[in-house]
Order: C-alpha cells, then sequence, then structure tokens
C-alpha cells in the first residue's frame, strides 16, 4: 500500500498520519505498538508517544500493556520450556511484582516508554499490567483484581466502560489484548490455575495462586480478519507501517460472538 512517506517519520508526520486515521482528541486509547514496522522515526518510540499525546490532546489518554510473561508458573512455560526441577527455585526467587520498577516483557518499546513517562500510572497486577499516561489513567488502572486478570476487574473493562479505542501500530490483531475481556464474557470458558510472585504489605515477597480464564490467541488473526470485513476497523499508513484502529467495544461485542460460535467451551 501507499505510505505517503517519502522521508523519515516525525513527530509531526506521525501526529498527522493518526488524525487521518480517526484517532479522536480527547479519547481514551489502547495502544499496541511494534514500532519496527514504522520505519526510521526521528527521536524513536519517545517522539512517537508525542506525537500520540498530540493527536489526543490534553484531554485524551494513552494506555499500554506492561506485561510481566515471565512472572508466571514456569510449569506452563512453552518458549522456551525450563526443566521440571527448576520449578520450585523459580517460585521461590522470582522478584515480587513492584508496578514501580519492574520492567515490562516482550510489550516493545512504546509500552516501556509510556510505563516509565513522569506522571504514568499502573496497574497493580504481578502478570498483565497496564500502564496509562492522561486524565483518566487512575480510572482505568484502579482496582485491578488477582484472579479475573483481564476480565470485569480489570483496566480491559473499565477502557469497554469508557467507550475506548484500541489502535494496532504496525502489529495484527493476534496481541489484541481486548479480545481477551470477550473470553471472559463467553460462559464456560476454560478456566486454569495461576500463579506469580507479589510484593508483601512488609516489603517482601511471597508466590501467589488463584483460578483464572485460560487465555488463548491462537485464533484472534482469524477474528480479527472476520471483524474487518465488517468495517469495524479503519486501517491507514502510519510511518512506512499501518495503524488499525476500532471502537473497544465494537470489536469485544463482535469478538463474543465469534467466540461462541468457533470455540469449544468446557460446557460443550
Amino acid at each position: 500500500m501507499t505510505t505517503g512517506t517519502s522521508g523519515p517519520g516525525t513527530r509531526r508526520s506521525i501526529a498527522a498520519q493518526l488524525r487521518l486515521l480517526g484517532v479522536r482528541p480527547g479519547a481514551t486509547l489502547l495502544v499496541h505498538a511494534g514500532l519496527r514496522a514504522l520505519g526510521f522515526v526521528c527521536g524513536g518510540p519517545h517522539a512517537v508517544v508525542l506525537a500520540l499525546r498530540d493527536a489526543l490532546g490534553p484531554d485524551g489518554t494513552i494506555v499500554v500493556p506492561t506485561h510481566t510473561p515471565d512472572n508466571s508458573d514456569p510449569a506452563q512455560w512453552r518458549n522456551p520450556p525450563v526443566p521440571a526441577d527448576w520449578w520450585s527455585l523459580i517460585r521461590a526467587e522470582m522478584p515480587g511484582f513492584d508496578p514501580a520498577v519492574t520492567p515490562s516483557r516482550f510489550m516493545g518499546a512504546l509500552a516501556e516508554t509510556v510505563r516509565g513517562w513522569p506522571g504514568a500510572l499502573r496497574s497493580s497486577h504481578p502478570h498483565v499490567s497496564f500502564a496509562a499516561l492522561g486524565p483518566a489513567a487512575e480510572q482505568v488502572v484502579a482496582g485491578h483484581r488477582l484472579a479475573d486478570m483481564l476480565g470485569e476487574g480489570s483496566p480491559l473493562a473499565r477502557l469497554y466502560d469508557l467507550d475506548a479505542d484500541v489502535l494496532l501500530l504496525g502489529v495484527d490483531h493476534s496481541v489484541s489484548t481486548s479480545l481477551h475481556l470477550a473470553e471472559y464474557r463467553c460462559p464456560g470458558s476454560p478456566r486454569e490455575r495461576v500463579g506469580a510472585a507479589v510484593r508483601t504489605g512488609d516489603g517482601g515477597r511471597e508466590w501467589v495462586w488463584w483460578q483464572d480464564v485460560r487465555l488463548d490467541a491462537d485464533d484472534f488473526d482469524a477474528l480479527g480478519a472476520d471483524l474487518e470485513i465488517t468495517g469495524a476497523v479503519r486501517s491507514g499508513p502510519v510511518g512506512t507501517g499501518t495503524g488499525r484502529l476500532m471502537r473497544q467495544r465494537a470489536a469485544v461485542d463482535f469478538a463474543v460472538r465469534w467466540l461462541d460460535r468457533n470455540r469449544t467451551t468446557e460446557d460443550a
């Protein structure tokens, strides 16, 4: 596709492309980003965050996933797996999650840039936290429950309440975390035992367990392709890559229906 970019991306050019894509001033915007797809941007992720803030304006809020998937039960690790005789040691020694300092893993440079931005707030979940920057930040990240981690007690549900938008920046629907909210809204979704290291009130740490929905993004690409057919997703150039913008409610509501048709539940 034609990108409309003949030189390096800049804060100004990226902001202009985001506005053309349909980013709404004053919106709450959940961003998933793979910045390499955008090509060279003068100022890198810092400039992209500034461009997002320019497009959203002073009343807008940026939200990013700051997950820590390595703070999880090592018995479930697959990429790569670790020997079974390591499991107890990992559970005993994994540092307790600290929202102020624990870095995200595998979420990308833009998420880490937002996490460290002055004024950004982060939810307290040891496995699937989110960071937010802007007037709605506290409303988004407060009260993130340990169980129901991407369900009704999570920032994803608060984003749904706020009629937020989702921006996939140089990435596809396979990483669209909002689609997991639909898994929680489908009766009979499989559940599993989940664990993580958390901080204790006295500054120590402990390993905790809870029951939660078994997350599965393997069919999110197919789900996203069908969502795009409905016209709910706007696509356009951002840098040398592609941005996909949608209303989160539309994506989640469609996903609930799609999963009901295409997945087998424990009750089936």
